[in-house]
């Protein structure tokens, strides 16, 4: 091997990931709201680009919003003289009978004519400032609805009612800022003296006086204490209830043998105690505004047809209106031709503009292929419900569109179909598959667990269904599962076992009378 310089010609095939091939991937998998402040962005940085609403009006819908004088000719002008000569009409008729009936309301209210003259100018020009106080139609009632108290706030205003010494007040706004959204406190009494300053009598006498706050179970730093805290409340916190409160780890599990022997009570008074403890709340301060919920836009709509197929579309408010101001670039380019730096920039901007729409309109199109090719696969879902839910994979619908498994991936990732079945997710279309057992075709998943939930819940008391009855009854419909496959789908939907759905389902129909 020769150790010298050399200089070779070489030529070779690759793949280089583009800046803008990896962005126009990262579109392909991102959601309604992740799209629309990519798009935000993108247009804060080029001036070339324009977003248009879908409420906004186009150049036809203006040109049809109303007639135009020179189109309607005389009748326009016929009618404008009509409506002046009923105005006018109307005009003198009202002075008429104003003149009969003494109701000048000017010289009956005179100082209400006279704005100067308000006991409250300053009043006056924050009502004038305030948007559509000109017009009754030009004001939204929602400026003047009051905000939702949060939980913080809701206590505190109890607080001066309740505690008097400043040092009281300062430990409990520390407790109150230690409280999750459900109403739970999580802070150690002796740390929390220890970080105020405090003694540990006056931290633990505090906390005592904050957990009779409104609502009931604040301030509790386990689900015990929340639900002990509400049925002290309500006077209700006998011996009996404690010693059920305290061991709610056997309720469950469903444990009731245990639960009669540790309360000391029949089965009868188990029964009211337990209907007593559902009418409690486990997270109080959740009944308080925590934050703003934003409403899942679908971003496929699937329909009925008339022939019996069915209609997929996209969803137009999902769907962002791009658009390239060629005349803006062509305005400024004739100003800065002789500013080379300027014509680049401009050049640039008008080539990112270009791929943004492209890449906008090859994400909507892949995402039309891919959504209609499950509509396509799970047409029996579509018809009779989940129980026909076919297995699928994303191989399948690749090879079916010429695509990568990896773009139909990224497609599914966060979209959502809206069918006559209800809204969800494209991914919940694909499940795993599970054989015949009388060599037919596989089953999805998804219908077995749904098979499995309808079972169980028409069984009656005195024939609840094991896990192995289970596996007879679905081999017998032509489903080949293993018993820990249906132990694993009823724990995966928190289904109990057989034994402690017999004895939940029987104090059931003692209770009621059965």
């Amino acid at each position: 091997m020769a150790l010298s310089a050399s200089l070779h010609l070489r030529q070779s095939q690759s793949l280089v990931m583009t800046p803008q091939l990896m962005q126009s991937i990262q579109l392909l998998q991102m959601n309604h709201l992740e799209l629309s402040h990519f798009i935000a962005q993108e247009v804060e940085k080029n001036p070339l680009l324009e977003v248009q609403s879908a409420d906004e009006p186009t150049i036809s819908d203006r040109d049809d919003a109303g007639p135009h004088p020179a189109e309607t000719g005389g009748e326009t002008d016929e009618a404008a003289g009509q409506s002046d000569l009923y105005d006018s009409a109307m005009s003198r008729s009202g002075e008429r009978l104003s003149e009969g009936l003494d109701a000048d309301f000017a010289n009956v209210f005179p100082d209400d004519t006279a704005p100067q003259r308000a006991d409250a100018p300053e009043l006056l020009g924050q009502w004038k400032s305030m948007p559509g106080a000109g017009d009754a139609e030009g004001y939204d009632l929602d400026d003047f609805v009051a905000s939702r108290k949060t939980l913080r706030e809701a206590l505190a205003e109890q607080l001066p009612f309740a505690l008097s010494a400043a040092s009281d007040r300062l430990i409990a706004r520390y407790f109150i800022d230690q409280l999750d959204d459900a109403g739970y406190l999580h802070a150690d009494l002796a740390e929390t003296a220890e970080t105020l300053g405090a003694a540990g009598e006056d931290v633990a006498r505090v906390l005592h006086v904050l957990q009779q706050f409104d609502p009931p179970g604040v301030f509790a730093r386990t689900l015990g204490e929340c639900l002990a805290i509400q049925l002290r409340a309500r006077n209700r916190l006998d011996p009996a209830m404690e010693a059920l409160v305290a061991n709610l780890e056997l309720l469950a599990r469903r444990d009731f043998a245990s639960l009669k022997k540790i309360c000391g009570v029949d089965e009868e008074d188990l029964i009211d105690m337990l209907a007593e403890i559902r009418k409690l709340d486990p997270k109080p301060g959740t009944s308080f505004e925590t934050g703003v919920f934003e409403a899942i836009i679908p971003d496929v709509v699937v329909r009925a047809a008339p022939d019996g197929g069915w209609l997929v579309e996209l969803n137009p408010d999902a769907l962002p209106r791009v658009l390239v101001n060629h005349d803006y670039f062509t305005e400024i380019s004739r100003s800065s031709r002789k500013n080379s730096g300027e014509q680049a920039f401009l050049n640039e901007c008008l080539q990112n503009a270009n791929w943004l729409t492209r890449s906008l309109d090859q994400r909507a199109r892949t995402i039309m292929k891919v959504a209609s090719e499950i509509v396509r696969q799970q047409d029996a879902f579509l018809i009779h419900g989940v129980g026909h839910l076919r297995p699928l994979n994303l191989r399948i619908v690749a090879d079916a569109i010429k695509m990568h498994e990896s773009t139909v991936s990224r497609v599914t990732s966060n979209k959502y179909m809206l069918t006559p079945r209800g809204l969800f997710e494209l991914k919940y279309f694909f499940t795993v598959s599970i054989g015949s057992a009388e060599n037919g075709d596989a089953h999805s998943a998804e219908s077995v667990r749904h098979r499995i939930r309808t079972m169980i819940n028409q069984e009656s008391a005195d024939a609840v269904l094991s896990d192995d009855d289970i596996v007879d009854v679905l081999k017998q419909a032509g489903v080949d599962i293993a018993r820990r496959t249906v132990a694993k789908y009823r724990e995966a939907m928190s289904i109990p076992s057989s034994v402690q759905r017999r004895r939940e389902k029987r104090a059931l129909a003692k209770a009621a009378g059965f």
